[in-house]
């Protein structure tokens, strides 16, 4: 059988040590950036139709706000690619802690300008505004992705980033809720018109960064493999690197194109015929499987006692379950809760996550194996989805949030797998390969529009098979530089 990646028997409890030291502390501290930029990501899906609104956008000006947002994560961690190849590694010199205070700094910035933009309802400056936001994230991904994976062992950073990326779903899950009230709701009943509604929510953020910036400043963090700084394209040397990249651009693609297209799938007649309403709290689903998959993949690639393990895999997805029961029963019209017409929505959705569980025991604690055997479930989900059609196929649609929920930390985690130095350089390359998000939609879209949204479904299919590629070879491919 094929050795997909090192792995060690697990301890008698989990651990977040390195070199002896515990660092729960701050990977404590750095979940919270993940909760954050996940929180205001998901704040661009309330601009876009508020913007609409407001300066009588059509749909394609409309989406800029994603192109300036996702535009500036490519943009950000090409410059400084740029810059540690010709004058070596910024964050190396300045260290993990910095290079996070000044991310948040510039995110603060970003969103300040929100204020003027909505006084003088210039709609150019409300994109600046995003742009800079997305400038900040972009270096907080550099820094905050790379120093999780070394806040403890380096067998156990998939476990960490997935914990990670888990408060990052929570951010995704809350977000549209809390901005939906205040964006369309709160301010829009007290007197705030337009794009003013965005004034004090954005201020707010402005003031959380700055608060952020000033903890971060302060508090002590490990200074674990900084201080090194070569200049260069090394990172570039290592095959798997490369392919890493190339992965993250496959599975961002994929993920988005999929999340993009339920609402317009699910309503359908050939499918399950739904109204846009009812549609998109099926699309909640799908972002709470992320939500699942992430806690239950923090579990599994951990280390822990097996009996603790096990126990976690089966209660982190019942009691989400449970909670996603609650609110698919409550009725808002009688103010009452339904719980027959709940369970009638979301039983379908327990044979998925048992096949998660199941999927999780023979992923057996490996990055690589798991993240191949994920990959491929997605892809047998789409093939059925786009053959079969039907309620079948919504299921399979909805059910992908869940086995990609993963991706992301895993193919992380690999592609910086050994990098020493060049992990923050490595990084860089990562982020920008988000710019996947960016591209396959519109090429899905494409095929939509001339053969059918059913068939579109193959770009996500072929994205999701070279994930599964990378999490099978590819991350073990040249790992020694050439010679």
């Amino acid at each position: 059988m094929a050795n997909f990646t090192a792995s060690t028997q697990p301890s008698t409890a989990p651990s977040l040590t390195g070199n002896g030291q515990t660092y729960r502390g701050p990977f404590a501290m750095m979940t919270i950036l993940f909760f954050m930029w996940g929180f205001m990501t998901v704040f661009n899906d309330i601009l876009i139709p508020r913007f609409k609104d407001a300066f009588t956008l059509d749909y394609f000006h409309a989406m800029l706000v994603q192109f300036a947002f996702f535009g500036a994560y490519f943009i950000g961690s090409l410059l400084y690619f740029i810059i540690s190849a010709t004058t070596g590694d910024p964050i190396a010199k300045i260290g993990y802690k910095n290079g996070v205070v000044i991310g948040l700094l510039i995110s603060a910035t970003g969103s300040a300008l929100f204020w003027p933009a909505a006084t003088q309802l210039s709609y150019p400056l409300f994109l600046a505004g995003l742009f800079i936001v997305g400038l900040g994230f972009a270096l907080l991904q550099i820094a905050a992705n790379p120093y999780v994976t070394i806040l403890g062992p380096e067998r156990t950073a998939s476990s960490r980033l997935n914990l990670a990326q888990a408060f990052n779903s929570v951010g995704t899950t809350i977000g549209p809720l809390i901005g939906g009230f205040l964006i369309f709701q709160y301010f829009a009943t007290t007197g705030v018109p337009g794009a003013d509604s965005v004034k004090v929510p954005y201020l707010a953020f402005c003031s959380v960064f700055l608060v952020l910036a000033a903890v971060f400043f302060v508090i002590r963090l490990p200074h674990i493999g900084e201080g090194k700084s070569e200049q260069g394209v090394g990172a570039l040397k290592y095959p798997h690197v490369l392919l890493g990249t190339l992965a993250i651009f496959m599975y961002v693609g994929g993920e988005v194109s999929v999340g993009s297209s339920i609402i317009n799938f699910l309503g359908q007649k050939s499918v399950a015929g739904l109204d846009p309403v009812e549609a998109s709290k099926y699309v909640s689903l799908f972002w709470g499987g992320m939500l699942i998959g992430r806690f239950m993949g923090a579990v599994e690639l951990g280390e822990m006692k097996k009996t603790h393990k096990q126990l976690f895999l089966v209660a982190i997805p019942l009691l989400c379950f449970a909670l996603f029961w609650v609110a698919r029963s409550w009725n808002a019209d009688q103010q009452q809760f339904d719980f027959s017409a709940g369970w009638r929505v979301v039983q379908n959705y327990l044979p998925l996550l048992a096949l998660c569980w199941v999927l999780f025991q023979f992923g057996r604690a490996l990055a690589g194996r798991t993240l191949l055997i994920f990959s491929a479930t997605i892809v047998a989900l789409l093939v059925v989805a786009i053959v079969f059609g039907g309620k079948l196929a919504m299921w399979c649609i909805v059910g992908i949030g869940l086995f990609t929920s993963i991706g992301w930390p895993n193919i992380f985690s690999l592609a910086l797998d050994g990098m020493g130095v060049y992990k923050s350089q490595v990084s860089s390359l990562l982020v920008m390969a988000i710019l996947g998000g960016a591209l396959l939609p519109p090429l899905q879209g494409y095929i939509a529009d001339h053969g059918g949204l059913q068939i579109s479904y193959v770009v996500p299919l072929i994205a999701y098979a070279y994930v599964g590629f990378y999490g099978a070879v590819g991350h073990r491919i040249g790992r020694q530089p050439p010679a």
